[in-house]
């Protein structure tokens, strides 16, 4: 391979320094378009005018390029911490600069195209005169003797042409860059000459390689080298260069995309490669081995172009979709939604995001095992989303679809809705998170001064509509709102019980006592939001999760709450570099304080205890980093849910039916029963971010929300009915009577509460109060000294005192024994209290052996 000849200006690069472009004009006219001034009696002086009036020069500006997606990634293949998971583009090109394109590209260009290429100032003088002549016979402009830079100029119009976004303007322009007329040449040659003395030869030679059209949707030489060969522009050798050159007179019928066009594409390759030997650029060495290697399926190693999400990397293409779907909302990219899609589209960016494939692969991984994309028989679906505490970054994003936006939709284990994120976002139209959602009227009640260990109704029940307070929506009818517990509980709970076993009257009852205006407007301060981008309703069932949210969101508000209250948005871009080598940034964090740190400390307190009971507990990574959470199953167990926190970040996971009912309850996949599908893939997802994202310990619950603003419940003892009733009810609590029990009281007197007394209680929480059966009383003393009362004096004794069911015992003694025949003890001991009926025995000591 022969050296590169050196750059010089030839006659007309000279000439135009001389000369005005006026003068030089009426040269280009009388060689290339004398038939056209035969023919329709233009003047000459007339044809420069319109030479004059053309603009000097043409800018060498970026074309559209692709666009990569990096995620964070510390495994195998990454560069510096980095990981290319997307190409984005409008057109397939990537630029590059002259010493990264191989030398026979850059001498294949040249003998091939415009071998006179270092001669001339933009204009052939030679090669025109010879046009000229061919026009004269023609009587038409047949040729124009494009040079290379004319070449680039036209390609520059058509490039423009492409990037329009409206297809009736997009069609126009690109007529009027290709149309064959003597305005358009004319034009070609003057900004020809105008981008000579602009830019060097070099320069001129990389631009126009980097804006070639190498077919196939295939733009530049180095998106050509990748496409046809698997190789970089600067690696490719003598024929594989030459095939590539050979495409651009012809790029619909010489590209290598089809093995239909390899002989076009061989035959101009050869004439190429005899160019090259003929001006020396190669050796006849060099010749002779390229001309001998055939254009085939052998020597075109081609690799599909990777554009866009379908075809990103497995483990990131829903978060991709999620970039592409935000451009509008990407400020570095420019001032206005059109104005970032126009920068977007024409590329050239490296966007490195806040994907962490070191959590997101083995989410994804888990969400493919315990939700299979395969599953046929219902609309099976599951997301996960991460996002990190006190930035919004969004860490982890995986679905059980694979994700495919083709024509052809890609199969029933594939979508193209991202269930992680709102409708706007994905397509989706949400899940409701059942009791994941109960974590806001928790945050509410603390927000109000009420107590975690204040105690409530926990009964399932009907309650009048007409008893919540909503200041957004109400009031409501006396129609009843009906609930059920999952366990059937019952009876009076401390909110912080009713927590941790997601008992639903337990909420009911600290509904009652809030509003639900408030409740709503804590969900939505942390995040929360309908897939479908409307309000959050406020109904009173909505107080155990029925709004349809995303995943994403409730991953936002749970890292708020392990973040001490300060939410942050969910961002997803880091920085962007973009075609200048320039750092513009990327999304800046945009946090507020949601709830005061005391509350949040609180509410993850309670929350911890959740990840001890019953199914939750599949879900602690038990690595020792401390983790809050909360469980949300609907009726019917059509959706499940599973959201946790750390102080690191806030983790969301849904596992149900995309659409239908059915009970997740009864299906299993990888031996995993269906209520447990979510913790699975929840404690992938969290153990693996434990590794790089470790999270401290909580702060500490404020004492004064332990016991809250409640009231402690009186002794009501001794009291009769009603006096319990009017006691309890001046203190704000609601009354209720749960029968007669068994007591020494006399009857009618209150022996007991519940909650206790001394407890501390939620106002308008109730207390049931026991009264006495008055049927108990102490057991008389019918032992004595133990030596005093044989069995027939102490069965007297209790039968005279009301007791009647007496037996006798017996205790083995020696003939000595002062004790023989007397009743020693019984059972139970005097002075015990027992009813009429208690079972007592008495113990009578004697000499012969005890039967």
């Amino acid at each position: 391979m022969s050296a590169q000849k050196t750059p010089r200006r030839g006659v007309i690069s000279a000439l135009a320094g001389l000369i005005s472009f006026s003068a030089l004009s009426g040269v280009l006219i009388t060689a290339m378009v004398a038939p056209a001034l035969a023919v329709t009696g233009i003047t000459a002086s007339s044809t420069i005018g319109i030479f004059d009036g053309l603009p000097d020069y043409l800018e060498i500006g970026q074309q559209p390029e692709r666009n990569t997606l990096y995620a964070q990634f510390t495994g195998r293949g990454n560069v510096d911490g980095y990981y290319p998971i997307a190409t984005i583009y409008d057109q397939n090109r990537q630029e590059v600069g002259y010493d990264q394109i191989s030398q026979y590209a850059l001498d294949a260009t040249v003998a091939g195209e415009d071998r006179r290429f270092f001669d001339h100032g933009g204009v052939d003088l030679t090669s025109l005169v010879r046009a000229a002549v061919g026009n004269v016979v023609s009587s038409g402009i047949e040729s124009g003797a494009s040079t290379l830079t004319m070449q680039l100029v036209k390609n520059t119009y058509i490039s423009e042409a492409e990037s329009l976004p409206n297809e009736d303007a997009r069609k126009a322009a690109y007529e009027e860059a290709v149309r064959t007329s003597f305005d358009r040449k004319l034009k070609e040659m003057k900004l020809a000459i105008g981008l000579e003395k602009r830019y060097t030869k070099k320069e001129i030679l990389t631009a126009y390689l980097n804006i070639a059209n190498f077919g196939n949707a295939t733009y530049g030489i180095q998106a050509a080298a990748q496409r046809y060969f698997s190789v970089n522009a600067k690696d490719l050798t003598l024929e594989q260069a030459a095939s590539l050159i050979a495409i651009v007179q012809e790029p619909s019928v010489r590209n290598l995309s089809d093995p239909e066009y390899f002989p076009a594409n061989q035959d101009r390759r050869n004439v190429i490669l005899f160019a090259m030997l003929d001006v020396g650029s190669i050796t006849q060495a060099e010749y002779d081995e390229a001309i001998a290697i055939p254009v085939d399926e052998e020597t075109v190693v081609p690799s599909s172009p990777k554009n866009g999400c379908t075809a990103a990397y497995e483990y990131a293409k829903w978060f991709c979709d999620y970039v592409v779907k935000s451009v509008k909302d990407f400020e570095f990219l420019g001032d206005t939604p059109e104005e970032r899609a126009a920068n977007w589209k024409q590329g050239g960016y490296k966007v490195y995001t806040t994907l962490d494939l070191d959590a997101q692969i083995p989410s994804q991984q888990a969400t493919w095992a315990y939700a299979p994309p395969s599953e046929t028989s219902y609309a099976l679906g599951s997301a996960t989303s991460t996002v990190e505490g006190g930035t919004g970054r969004v860490l982890v994003m995986a679905e059980n679809k694979k994700f495919n936006d083709t024509a052809d939709g890609g199969g029933v284990d594939s979508s193209a809705v991202n269930y992680n994120t709102s409708f706007e976002y994905g397509g989706s139209t949400g899940f409701q998170p059942g009791s994941s959602y109960k974590a806001f009227t928790l945050i509410e009640w603390l927000n109000q001064g009420k107590g975690i260990n204040e105690r409530l109704l926990g009964t399932a029940r009907d309650i009048p509509g007409s008893k919540f307070l909503d200041s957004c929506n109400g009031p409501y009818s006396d129609a009843p709102v009906k609930f059920g517990n999952n366990a059937n509980e019952r009876g009076i709970y401390s909110v912080a019980e009713g927590t941790a076993e997601s008992i639903n009257g337990i909420f009911y009852s600290m509904a009652l006592q809030l509003d639900l205006c408030n409740i709503r407007n804590v969900a939505a301060s942390l995040g929360v939001e309908r897939a479908d981008g409307k309000e959050l309703k406020t109904v009173p069932s909505s107080i155990i999760g029925t709004n349809e949210v995303s995943p994403l969101s409730m991953a936002s508000a749970y890292a708020a709450i392990g973040a001490g209250g300060l939410w942050c948005e969910p961002i997803i871009i880091d920085k962007a570099i973009d075609a200048r080598n320039n750092d513009l940034g990327g999304q800046e964090k945009n946090c507020r304080q949601a709830i005061s740190p005391e509350v949040a400390a609180t509410a993850a307190y309670v929350m911890q205890e959740v990840l001890n009971r019953g199914n939750a507990a599949y879900s602690d990574p038990n690595d020792g980093i401390p983790i809050f959470g909360k469980t949300g199953t609907t009726d019917g167990a059509v959706q499940t849910w599973m959201a946790t926190g750390t102080t690191r970040y806030g983790t969301a996971t849904w596992v149900g039916n995309s659409i239908g009912y059915q009970d997740m309850s009864r299906v299993s996949y990888e031996g995993v029963q269906g209520y447990r599908l979510r913790h699975y893939i929840t404690k992938a997802t969290d153990t693996a971010l434990n590794l790089k994202y470790p999270g401290g310990a909580f702060a500490a619950p404020d004492p004064k929300l332990l016991t809250g603003s409640g009231t402690e419940v009186p002794d009501v003892r001794l009291q009769s009915l009603e006096q319990a009733k009017s006691v309890l009810v001046s203190l704000g609590f609601n009354f209720a009577d749960g029968g007669s029990v068994d007591s020494e009281l006399p009857a009618g007197l209150i022996v007991r509460t519940d909650p206790a007394a001394g407890t501390q209680s939620a106002a308008g929480a109730t207390v049931t109060v026991y009264t006495s059966k008055g049927n108990k009383k102490k057991i008389p003393d019918a032992v004595g000294n133990g030596k005093e009362y044989d069995f027939a004096t102490a069965q007297g004794i209790l039968n005279g005192a009301g007791f009647t069911n007496v037996s006798q015992g017996c205790e083995m003694v020696l003939p000595a024994d002062p004790r023989v025949d007397k009743v020693t003890s019984s059972n139970p001991a005097p002075g015990t209290v027992g009813k009429a009926d208690t079972a007592i025995t008495l113990v009578v000591a004697q000499v012969a052996p005890c039967s």
